[in-house]
């Protein structure tokens, strides 16, 4: 595991302008009642107009090439608008997969005609993605994938399940992981990706509801679904080695640090107002934030260079998840507000549904367990 250089990890210069800017567009959009600052809304709050009206700005596709409808800012520049819709809780998952891995494989292992096809429409904001890794019976062991391509005239016939498919009941397509080769004795090997169209015959959406009744979450069945081979992304076989450059995309990003941080600032707004009786256990918290992003914003940096750095990414993600589950543990002890989804208080609804959301955030992105065999293979590997 490469560690990457502090300079890495401090923030580049020139993006205070940007992000003053978004924090100008998001003060006008939430002051207007458009969109409601929610915890958890990069993945529960699919706002379609929200999302198009981002793209007009251009803060969508910021990596994405020109010639594809993008901005050409880069990673680091999206990585400053992201955080800024995060912090503000913006409803941000129409766009959200697509733009932050979906995306960024199309232009690394796609066709030309792929990229036309769907860059654009990413960058508009008009055009979404879910994920098609995890399986019933497999969650994160990505290596067990069942689900099974088989050869078709012009094409492939897919059959399999795939489950924790975040947007799928409303996405237009998903990059699925299946098994277009026979059975090896290496289990990475035969893996291919495909873009599936949901909206093709032979897939079937069942939502899996979040303990606030929420449907964000879902279990896609796909029973002989053609696929053509100009929807074949990359080379057959090669999938092991794209979906885990992928995941560094998915796993390292300011979203694993601050799902609940509109949270975090409600509840300081209240014990500024009324005396925090523990500074030093909230200030832990906060520094524990910082270092954090320092991790994520390095990660970025690699990315930016055209790195795949998939165990950085996976430490990330790791120490993200248990971070986000100290947060709504230290504010709950700190504020003595009921958690109450109903409630005319802010800080009581945001309490409630970082409660109800936290389960989740676990299993998106890869459970704590597979993280941490995947950073202790690596160190084992450089030992």
């Amino acid at each position: 595991m490469t560690a990457p250089s502090l300079a890495a990890a401090v923030p580049p210069p020139g993006l205070d302008g940007l992000r003053r800017e978004v924090r100008e567009f998001l003060a006008a959009e939430i002051g207007a009642g458009r969109i409601v600052p929610r915890s958890d809304n990069w993945l529960a709050g699919w706002d379609a107009d929200f999302s198009r009206r981002l793209g007009e700005r251009g803060w969508i596709g910021m990596a994405f090439p020109p010639e594809y409808g993008g901005s050409g800012a880069g990673f680091l520049a999206r990585f400053a608008v992201t955080e800024e819709l995060l912090a503000a809780g913006a409803p941000v998952a129409a766009h959200w997969i697509a733009d932050r891995q979906s995306g960024p494989a199309l232009l690394r292992y796609g066709t030309e005609e792929q990229r036309r096809a769907y860059l654009p429409g990413i960058a508009r904001g008009e055009i979404s993605f879910a994920i098609g890794m995890s399986e019933p019976d497999s969650g994160s062991d990505l290596a067990s994938v069942r689900t099974r391509a088989v050869r078709a005239p012009g094409g492939w016939r897919v059959t399999g399940t795939k489950v924790w498919t975040s947007g799928a009941h409303l996405a237009q397509a998903m990059i699925a992981l299946v098994r277009t080769g026979p059975p090896e004795p290496a289990r990475h090997a035969g893996l291919s990706q495909l873009i599936v169209d949901l909206a093709a015959p032979g897939v079937e959406i069942r939502p899996i509801r979040l303990l606030t009744g929420e449907h964000h979450f879902n279990e896609v069945v796909l029973t002989d679904v053609f696929v053509p081979d100009d929807r074949v992304l990359g080379t057959l076989g090669d999938g092991w080695r794209q979906v885990t450059g992928e995941l560094a995309f998915e796993r390292s990003g300011p979203e694993r640090i601050l799902s609940t941080f509109p949270l975090l600032t409600a509840a300081v707004d209240r014990l500024a107002a009324r005396g925090c009786p523990d500074r030093a256990r909230l200030g832990a918290v906060v520094a524990r934030l910082w270092a954090l992003r320092r991790m994520s914003l390095a990660v970025a940096a690699r990315l930016a260079e055209g790195a795949q750095p998939a165990t950085e990414a996976a430490l990330v993600k790791d120490l993200g998840t248990r971070f986000e589950g100290a947060l709504i543990d230290t504010v709950r002890m700190l504020v003595r507000v009921e958690p109450d989804l109903l409630s005319s208080d802010p800080l009581a609804r945001l309490l409630a549904e970082s409660v109800l959301h936290a389960p989740g955030f676990t299993l998106r992105g890869g459970t704590n367990e597979i993280l941490r065999g995947v950073v202790a293979k690596a160190l084992t590997r450089e030992s």
